[in-house]
This record gives structure tokens, sequence and C-alpha cells, in this order.
């Protein structure tokens, strides 16, 4: 890993601060912390992977190995000091933070609609089937699919509502940011 994967990980800019990174790391572990998504495994699973490669990237920036040397600043880095600064960065770690809450909603809304796809097909198949014989199971498996497809779509729904949710938080902080940097300027 390098500063500037490290501080994309974060959502910051090469001039980002300690305070920045310090502040980034705080907002971002809050928001991808797994317990978030303890109702479900695999966004926790996720949420995990994501929440460790947090830790290692601001290990690397706050451990010295990440650290620029003087000649590397620049009139923006001495800007990021100061109260505006610290928005901006914060604002970068919402930003990063988001794109993941959204790309993991994206995975949900897949999820949902395999369960629909699958409760669809399981009920035409138990529709076909449902004659006595040989064929009476495949329409058990049809009506098996169908219960299963209705139980990950209802689950992928809840998930979308607490991504949805997390999603609107951020939006809020983003707008209270926002506003602070034009109360600043």
């Amino acid at each position: 890993m390098n500063r500037t994967e490290a501080l994309r990980i974060l959502g910051l800019d090469e001039d980002a601060t300690l305070a920045d990174i310090k502040t980034a790391y705080k907002e971002t572990a809050q928001i991808l912390h797994p317990d978030r998504f303890a109702t479900n495994k695999k966004l926790q699973d996720r949420a995990t992977e994501q929440f460790k490669n947090l830790q290692e990237a601001y290990e690397y920036l706050t451990s010295g190995k990440g650290s620029r040397t003087k000649a590397g600043r620049t009139a923006s880095a001495t800007r990021a000091y100061g109260p505006g600064g610290q928005a901006e960065a914060r604002l970068a770690g919402i930003a990063a933070a988001r794109t993941q809450l959204v790309h993991q909603r994206d995975v949900v809304y897949d999820e949902r609609r395999n369960g629909l796809v699958m409760a669809g097909v399981g009920a035409v198949v138990a529709i076909l089937f449902r004659k006595p014989g040989p064929l009476l199971i495949l329409a058990t498996a049809g009506v098996t699919a169908v219960v299963w497809g209705i139980i990950q779509a209802v689950g992928a729904q809840r998930t979308i509502g607490t991504l949805n949710e997390h999603i609107d938080e951020l939006k809020a902080k983003q707008r209270r940011l926002e506003s602070e940097l034009e109360d600043l300027e």
C-alpha cells in the first residue's frame, strides 16, 4: 500500500493532514462498521473486508510510513489545517462512504431481483407439475423455490431500507458540512 492508495480508501486528497486523516477515519469507521449490518451476513462480510482495508490505510498513514516530506507540501496543504480543510476532509470521507453504501445497495437490489425471479420460476414450475404422479416432486421443488425466493426478496428489501437510511444520513451530514463551508467563505 502507498500513501495515495491509503488516502483514496479514506476518501482524501493528497494534501490531507493528520487531523484530516483522523477525522475521515472516525467518520468512515462509524459508517462502515460491520455491526451496522448484523441483519445481513453477506453485507456484514463485505463491511468487515472494507473495514479491514480502512484500518490498514489508517495505520499506514498514521505510522509515519505514509508521511509526506516538507518539500511535497502545497499551498492547499497549508489551507487544510484550518476549519475549512477539516470540513473538506470530512466531506471527502462522507463521499467515499456514500459510494460504498450505494455499491452495497446495488448488490442487494440484485439479490432482491434474483429472489423475485426464483419465486416466479418456482410458481410456474409448481403450477405446471401439480398433477399427481412422478412429476409431483417438481411441483414441490417449485413451491420451495417460491418460499425461498420470497424470503430472499423480503430480506433484501429490509437491507435496502437500512442502506437507504444510512445514505440519507450521509446526505444530511454532507448538506450540513457544505453549509458550514459556505459560512466560512
